[in-house]
């Protein structure tokens, strides 16, 4: 994982549409009741127009146009957190989740475009093919958590080192539940304390590992 090992340094992001300050610790973000990981403080929206009636598309992900009604091409980068409306955590709620997933499949199953056009049809098969990836992805906490670090840069190695990466992964989600679970700003301080010592103690540890 890059970076994981260098010292933290703390600075504070002030998000521009809510004015909700944030505080950032090696690379952990963490606020009133969440962490997570992250590299940027800003996202930007790029506005789609409909591919049959050119009409401007008002949602993201836009499954259907809500002029012509006509099912749309997946739109290229968007999080599957977005597609299955779910919040941006490790601790989300799969009930939901699987419920949005039953909802769009049963809209966007290739059954239901039999007598459209071949175009259609190959959007239908290409929106129901990223729900399931989407669903299967963010239904198991390790494959959500790997999705989350995979969103910030950041990437596991398939290696023999595999097994003490993914031990970094859970220390990272234990550290999310510990702060949903804080209920004074003390608590929360503490558990960023912890946090910092936890990246420390990691970077000690690849100091001092023995070099092949």
């Amino acid at each position: 994982m890059p970076n994981r090992h260098t010292a933290p340094k703390a600075f504070t992001c002030v998000h521009k549409d809510t004015g909700h300050r944030e505080t950032n610790f090696g690379g952990l973000i963490y606020s009133a009741n969440t962490v997570f990981l992250s590299r940027s403080c800003f996202t930007s929206q790029v506005k789609l127009n409909c591919w049959k009636c050119k009409k401007l598309l008002d949602r993201t992900p836009s499954f259907f146009c809500d002029s012509c009604k006509s099912i749309q091409p997946p739109e290229e980068g968007t999080s599957y957190f977005k597609i299955m409306d779910c919040d941006y955590t490790f601790t989300l709620d799969t009930q939901k989740l699987q419920t949005r997933y039953f909802q769009l499949q049963r809209t966007l199953h290739p059954d239901n475009f039999g007598q459209k056009s071949v175009k259609e049809q190959e959007y239908s098969e290409s929106q129901s093919a990223l729900v399931s990836k989407a669903y299967k992805t963010l239904l198991k906490p390790l494959s959500r958590g790997l999705y989350m670090l995979k969103l910030e840069g950041m990437h596991l190695k398939e290696s023999t080192d595999s097994v003490a990466e993914s031990q970094f992964l859970l220390e990272l989600m234990e550290v999310n539940e510990a702060l949903d679970e804080a209920q004074t700003p003390e608590e929360v301080n503490k558990i960023a304390q912890d946090t910092k010592g936890m990246l420390n103690q990691r970077k000690m540890k690849q100091i001092l590992a023995p070099k092949d």
